[in-house]
């Protein structure tokens, strides 16, 4: 069965989370920007990459290379396009993480917004060890209570595929899981949306 990621095209995913009540790309905007800069490190792998959002705030005089991963190929040309100031330093790969995780390489910073929920906590902890990065930086989504994992808007029904490999989240176990791999907890947190909706960030070190 195809990935439905795959299938959903980037205007219409930037468009909802761009949305007035949505709001989910302002805010993982600024979220990135601080997860660039925070820690000193020179290579910074985006596993869920889409379309490219928050790649403005790379500062080249910083980072040597800049790894951007997603499954949707299509996805991965408009970020060359739109970005070709960081030509010499991004490096797109088109791959399914849940099943190509050995051709990820190594970096420094692994970044990881909104995507754990599709990959699933195993996928996403053999992603790490294979990337082998210092500090991991994740973004995901708690729902408030009674409320749907995508919000209503005209764009809803291009996301109608996901339910088939949606994951709900828990800020806790993911925490635990990392824990079993090698990485403690360092930063922990929260971003609410206007529809209720929580971005939880959770930062990670390698244990020495």
């Amino acid at each position: 069965m195809s990935n439905p990621w795959k299938d959903i095209s980037l205007s219409d995913y930037e468009k909802h989370m761009s949305l007035d009540f949505v709001k989910q790309l302002q805010s993982m905007n600024r979220t990135m920007k601080k997860q660039f800069d925070d820690y000193d490190v020179s290579t910074v792998m985006i596993l869920g990459i889409a379309g490219g959002n928050g790649l403005e705030h790379i500062r080249k005089e910083k980072y040597q290379a800049v790894y951007g991963v997603d499954i949707n190929e299509t996805y991965l040309q408009a970020v060359i396009d739109r970005y070709k100031n960081l030509n010499g330093i991004l490096k797109c790969i088109n791959i399914d993480i849940t099943k190509e995780a050995d051709k990820l390489l190594e970096t420094e910073l692994l970044i990881a917004n909104l995507l754990i929920e599709y990959i699933g906590y195993e996928a996403f902890s053999d992603a790490v060890m294979r990337a082998k990065p210092r500090y991991v930086s994740c973004v995901i989504q708690i729902n408030g209570a009674g409320k749907q994992w995508v919000s209503d808007s005209p764009y809803i029904h291009s996301f109608d595929g996901l339910d088939s490999i949606h994951h709900q989240m828990d800020e806790c176990e993911l925490t635990d899981i990392m824990k079993n791999i090698g990485y403690r907890l360092i930063k922990n947190s929260a971003d609410t949306l206007p529809n209720g909706k929580i971005l939880v960030r959770l930062d990670y070190q390698l244990s020495s």
